[in-house]
């Protein structure tokens, strides 16, 4: 069966810091897959080597059969591919439904004089800008705050706006890099609740870092362990949550 993404051998090196070395895994349709690794282990690295913020040194990234590797951040939507980041990204002097739409226009399919005249496509693409809009805040929670200025929304929501963003380019894959950070517990569960009825009702796969190891174990049906810029293990939660190298590199020791 072919995977929906598959990374062979990802080497992204920095001088003489490996800070991803050989690493390959692989995530099928439908699937959360989760990566778990302490502080500097290279797994926002590896997010960043697919998503074209880095060019790997070495290996590629087999995404729906075709090779993507190195493609460009702005090629990833297009490519059925979304992603939020460790840090927000919002801009906060926008509203809600601005803020939102951009993550539209980098699957826009208008031409400049498209735009310059208002031509039906035109007015296709922002009919569906606007329905998909609709769609993803009422799906994130955000319903009725499209005039709301970002910024001076709670923490939790504004991560939620993020979401929908991502959600605005209407990904097969969605890659969240430490979704939960900053959160309390209480905000952490109901984001990750909203992520589990996202990927059923979208029908996407996911590529989960997270730090909140009881998040992991709940919402993951494999997880890979990163250490160093080496994978160290692979398997079911529980297995990795009882494996010995990953209790030695991620939890410090028995």
């Amino acid at each position: 069966m072919e995977h929906l993404l598959e990374a062979n051998g990802i080497k992204m090196y920095f001088g003489g810091v490996h800070a991803v070395d050989d690493v390959s895994l692989y995530v099928d349709s439908g699937e959360t897959l989760g990566i778990i690794g302490p502080n500097g282990s290279g797994k926002t690295t590896f997010f960043n080597a697919l998503t074209g913020i880095y060019k790997p040194t070495g290996g590629t990234f087999i995404f729906r059969g075709k090779d993507i590797t190195g493609k460009e951040l702005d090629k990833m939507a297009g490519l059925g591919i979304a992603r939020t980041f460790q840090n927000l990204r919002i801009f906060n002097a926008l509203t809600v439904k601005e803020n939102a739409l951009i993550g539209q226009n980098l699957n826009i399919k208008t031409s400049f004089l498209d735009n310059l005249l208002h031509t039906p496509k035109f007015k296709q693409e922002e009919e569906k800008a606007s329905a998909l809009v609709e769609e993803a805040l009422e799906l994130v929670g955000l319903k009725n705050m499209d005039n709301e200025i970002a910024g001076s929304m709670p923490y939790g929501k504004q991560k939620r706006l993020e979401l929908a963003r991502a959600l605005m380019c209407e990904p097969r894959l969605l890659l969240l890099d430490e979704p939960t950070a900053g959160m309390n517990s209480v905000e952490a569960q109901e984001l990750m609740e909203l992520v589990a009825k996202i990927k059923e009702e979208k029908q996407i796969s996911i590529i989960l870092i997270e730090h909140n190891m009881k998040v992991m174990m709940r919402v993951a049906q494999r997880i890979v362990a990163m250490d160093n810029g080496h994978k160290i293990a692979e398997g079911l939660p529980e297995e990795i949550q009882n494996n010995e190298h990953v209790i030695r590199a991620y939890l410090g020791g028995q």
